[in-house]
């Protein structure tokens, strides 16, 4: 049986119970799913029993993705290099006697980047989510540009970065002229933006879906942009992570379209 959870706080927003809940049904697994409110300071107490008490793994979310490097757990982590180099895990999947941590959120930017221009990107933001964006996109881009509320934010990004130059503004900076923009900063961060957005990006992400749509994403809407929202995001991460947890393989099409369809009826529901 798996037994899995999501944790983050705040968490009773979560969209992933359902969108686990779903993917387990279809595949015919025995499973359980929940959402946990999970605060940094309280995360090592909490994972450091992970292993006794029988789970499969677990989904990390804000503000979690980072502080897992800077616990000191009584069992194996076996990092994917890559995640340790961005200093960002989402997953984490028990091995037997320890866990493993992966990003879903950068193999999921990988694919939903796949076919569009991408030469001159610009990221607001700098944590977690955006470090996983780096990831997906280093060595693809020519200029990666990042709009930091924090300018500290500059120094980890850089040591995430090989093949890629990066560039970086404070939130202030014009988005006007850049083939994709991604928004990976918390709920109202990018409203000034939005209020004096006039201009025409090929392609637009948010990784939030609460609210959708964020006023940010509802102006590229407008202006015609190719729009990646945070739904698009949120099952797209998911997928990966159900195969770890179920050890399934699956036809991903499939499953992608039903979720979608998941997630956009509790959005419906929650924020009619």
């Amino acid at each position: 049986m798996i037994k899995a959870a999501v944790l983050g706080s705040p968490i009773s927003h979560s969209l992933s119970p359902a969108i686990h809940k779903r993917a387990y049904d279809l595949l015919k697994v025995d499973a359980s799913y929940v959402a946990m409110e999970l605060r940094p300071d309280s995360a090592h107490s909490f994972l450091a029993t992970a292993l006794d008490e029988g789970w499969t793994g677990f989904s990390l979310t804000m503000p979690l993705k980072e502080v897992l490097f800077d616990l000191n757990l009584p069992f194996e982590i076996e990092y994917d290099p890559i995640a340790v180099r961005m200093k960002s895990a989402n997953t984490l999947v028990s091995t037997g006697n320890g866990f493993y941590a992966t990003s879903t959120d950068r193999t999921a930017f990988k694919r939903l980047f796949a076919e569009v221009r991408k030469e001159r990107v610009a990221i607001i933001g700098g944590g977690g989510t955006a470090r996983a964006a780096l990831g997906a996109l280093d060595g693809e881009c020519q200029e990666i540009h990042f709009l930091l509320r924090n300018p500290d934010r500059a120094q980890v990004l850089n040591e995430v970065a090989s093949n890629s130059t990066l560039q970086f503004h404070d939130m202030n900076h014009s988005l006007d002229g850049y083939d994709m923009v991604i928004s990976t900063v918390p709920k109202g961060a990018t409203d000034e933006i939005a209020y004096s957005w006039d201009y025409e990006i090929p392609t637009f992400c948010e990784v939030l879906y609460s609210p959708l749509p964020t006023k940010i994403l509802e102006r590229a809407q407008l202006s015609g942009s190719f729009c990646i929202d945070g739904i698009d995001l949120l099952v797209e991460q998911a997928l990966d992570q159900i195969s770890f947890f179920s050890g399934i393989d699956f036809d991903y099409s499939v499953m992608r379209t039903d979720l979608k369809a998941i997630a956009l009826s509790q959005i419906v529901d929650r924020y009619p």
